[in-house]
């Protein structure tokens, strides 16, 4: 049973499902979770031990709570969005374990010490792989002051102070002032909540300046899909086509958590891998699809094809012919 309410300043909830009957936990810890954050579904695994742990206080406009639990799935599916009006931010401070938080399209790898920011106002997916440990705060989205499109640039997209820039100040700030409400005196913890939702929306602010203009970064793109079989392609290509710095073109991808040649090398995998999938393309040899992508080395690509998808060109083809 949840014990105390979000409803008054200062007042927690603690919640445990390890006192409940083993088939009545994870429908508990789904309430659990609704009624501290927004209307959610919870999917676990049958037949292993699974329990959870959660505690949360709000202050002011803050919530911060803890989560703990076994692995599994958390689901803010488009009918809880249309189910519950609040649209609040999020933001998920990894403490221990691993979570994959999914939202517009990206998907972001949350380790120790890393933090993203998702939305209530859309779906979104955390999967947890194993046993785990998190804060989480909510508070208001105007206290953010971005326009909705930059809350959509922001969303699932994890944070690092290694990755420099504001970031290397501001997130171990963070860190240090949630840690520094749970020990303060009730006078002091108001203050405390205030300042880190302050750190919050400058560290969203940084974060949306750091990413590219989408006009730019879609422009490359296009260009760059539609160059895929141009085996000679270089970054240097890239920048000169669209008249920026080759230094430039690598801050673009990085801000996009990856870097050029990654980037492209994804791409030309994905249309190799499309291509070997085709009726049409069954006679055609490995080597030659490998070779249309821009891939000049067939062992070469193999290699980088089993390292993506966990099997080789010849078995990937295979089982989709199996299929």
């Amino acid at each position: 049973m949840l014990t105390g309410s979000l409803t008054v300043p200062g007042q927690g909830v603690s919640f445990a499902t390890r006192g409940l009957p083993p088939a009545d936990r994870v429908a508990a810890w789904e309430r659990a979770l609704s009624e501290v954050f927004v209307d959610v579904e919870v999917a676990v695994e049958g037949g292993r031990p699974w329990a959870g742990e959660l505690t949360a206080e709000r202050l002011g406009a803050l919530q911060i709570a803890t989560e703990e639990s076994g692995p599994g799935t958390i689901l803010r599916s488009a009918r809880s969005v249309a189910a519950d009006p609040r649209t609040h931010i999020l933001v998920r401070l990894q403490l221990e374990g691993t979570a994959l938080l999914l939202q517009d399209g990206r998907t972001a790898e949350l380790r120790p010490g890393l933090l993203a920011f998702h939305d209530a106002r859309r779906p979104y997916r955390i999967v947890l792989p194993r046993r785990q440990r998190a804060r989480v705060l909510m508070l208001p989205r105007a206290l953010l002051r971005l326009e909705e499109g930059q809350l959509s640039a922001l969303t699932a997209t994890a944070v690092d102070e290694a990755g420099g820039g504001a970031a290397a100040l501001l997130l171990p700030l963070l860190c240090g002032l949630v840690d520094e409400v749970a020990g303060a005196q009730a006078a002091r913890r108001g203050e405390l909540a205030r300042m880190a939702a302050e750190v919050l929306g400058t560290l969203a602010l940084e974060q949306v300046g750091r990413r590219p203009a989408p006009a730019l970064w879609e422009r490359i793109t296009a260009s760059v899909q539609d160059r895929l079989q141009d085996p000679g392609l270089t970054p240097q290509d890239i920048a000169d086509q669209h008249r920026i710095s080759l230094r430039y073109l690598h801050r673009l991808f990085q801000t996009q958590g990856t870097t050029v040649n990654a980037w492209i090398r994804a791409r030309r995998l994905e249309a190799a891998r499309e291509e070997l999938a085709k009726p049409g393309a069954v006679h055609r040899s490995i080597a030659a699809v490998a070779a249309r992508w821009g891939f000049t080395n067939p062992s070469h690509f193999s290699r980088t094809f089993r390292a993506a998808y966990g099997m080789s060109p010849v078995q990937w083809r295979r089982a989709q012919q199996e299929t």
